[in-house]
This record gives C-alpha cells, structure tokens and sequence, in this order.
C-alpha cells in the first residue's frame, strides 16, 4: 500500500503501466517537485535563521522538559493534514498547499538543530547536506537501475518508525540520550523509506500523482538529514 492507493480521483495509469512518455513527465515532474521542496525548505530556514531572537525560538522549543514533545505533537498534526492535501482528489491547488506546508513544517522543526550546527561550525551542515544528497542519489539510482519493487519494507519501516517515536518519546519524559547506535539506526530507517517511496514513484503511484510523490521523497530527505546531522554533531563533540 503506498499513497497512491489513498488517491480517489480518476488518475491515469499506474507509472509502471504508463506509456513511456507519460512516466517519464510523471518522473520528471516528481523530482522538479522535490528539487522545488528543497529549496523553498533552504530559503525558509536562512529566513528563520536570520531572524531576530531565533535564540528565544529555539528556547521556546528545546528549553523546556516538554517543550520538544510539544513540537512533535504538532509537527505530527500538521504533516497528517499536509499529506492528506498533497493527495487531494479535488483540487491540484491544494495538493501544493499540502506540499508547502509540509516543506513550511519541517523548516520550524529544523530550527533548534541547524541553530546549534551553526553556533558549533556552519561547515558541519555543508557536509551534513553533500552526504544526505549523495546518500539519496545513491538510493535513487539503486531502484531505478534495478527496478525492483520495495513495497514489501512497509511494515518494516510503519513499525520501525512507530518504535523509533515511542523511544524518542521516552528519552524527553525520562531525560536520556539515545545514543549513536540510535542515530544509525535512524539513518538505516530514513534509507529504507528512500528506497520505498523511490520504488513507488515507479511502480505504485499513478500519472498525476507527482505532488504526493514529491512530498513522501522530501519527508524521506529530511527524516535522513536531521539524522545524518546529528551524527556529524556528536562527532564533533
């Protein structure tokens, strides 16, 4: 199951079944998309960055023992309702709205992270990004030189992510670092959901679909830089 099967509106074929200019557009725009997802994401975090009193942001965020939970819980409201308007059936407007405020979710949740990356050395988040789009480059390349069909790690990443947020979770409530094992486990995760909505962008999504696409790519980008990140931080440390 992918997020195409969610989609309810009469679309084309499945991008697999497409004539081959039809699923090359559908490519196409897909990555047009997500390339757009990125930089409206680097533009958002070099506007909130600049800002007066950021400081008092990430305070506001990270300073307190709930604070993050907080963040999270309504990051996590916000992408329910973004992925749901990336996938609408009636309107193309609103499946960029989704998109947007997707991209506009994870720029705030980033905030606290890239503040400190800067503070510590603003070259850690040049490497951080090179090693992300390397990464996925990688990845991409992989399913599309193989062609395999990687639906079948969805429950392993449904139930992968849903424990990698309970231990989150528990490490605010109890106040304890997870640890690197946890930061590379987190990147094997966000790998894994690169290679399955990779393969979806090949073989489950229908043409028309290119906005939902994107945006399960860039939360799949994002996931594996913050983490990526974080690994070039405790290095540093």
């Amino acid at each position: 199951m992918s997020y195409a099967d969610n989609y309810q509106s009469p679309l084309g074929a499945f991008a697999a079944q497409a004539a081959v200019d039809e699923r090359s557009d559908f490519i196409t725009k897909t990555y047009l998309h997500l390339a757009g997802a990125i930089g409206l994401f680097v533009i958002l975090e070099a506007v909130l960055l600049s800002l007066p009193g950021v400081q008092n942001l990430v305070g506001l965020m990270v300073g307190t023992r709930y604070g993050w939970l907080v963040v999270l819980g309504l990051f996590m409201v916000v992408s329910y309702v973004a992925e749901n308007w990336a996938q609408s059936a009636v309107s193309r407007t609103t499946q960029y709205l989704g998109l947007g405020l997707y991209v506009a979710a994870e720029s705030v949740i980033f905030v606290p992270l890239l503040y400190i990356a800067r503070a510590i050395d603003p070259g850690i988040i040049t490497t951080a990004a090179t090693t992300t789009l390397l990464l996925f480059a990688g990845l991409t390349a992989i399913v599309f030189v193989t062609r395999k069909d990687f639906s079948f790690l969805r429950t392993v990443l449904l139930f992968g992510g849903l424990a990698a947020f309970g231990l989150i979770v528990v490490a605010i409530i109890f106040q304890f670092a997870l640890g690197p094992i946890f930061t590379y486990a987190m990147i094997a995760l966000a790998c894994g959901y690169i290679l399955y909505h990779t393969s979806n962008v090949l073989h489950h999504y229908r043409i028309g679909q290119h906005v939902a696409a994107s945006l399960a790519l860039f939360a799949s980008v994002a996931l594996l830089f913050w983490y990526i990140l974080q690994l070039y931080l405790s290095r540093r440390d």
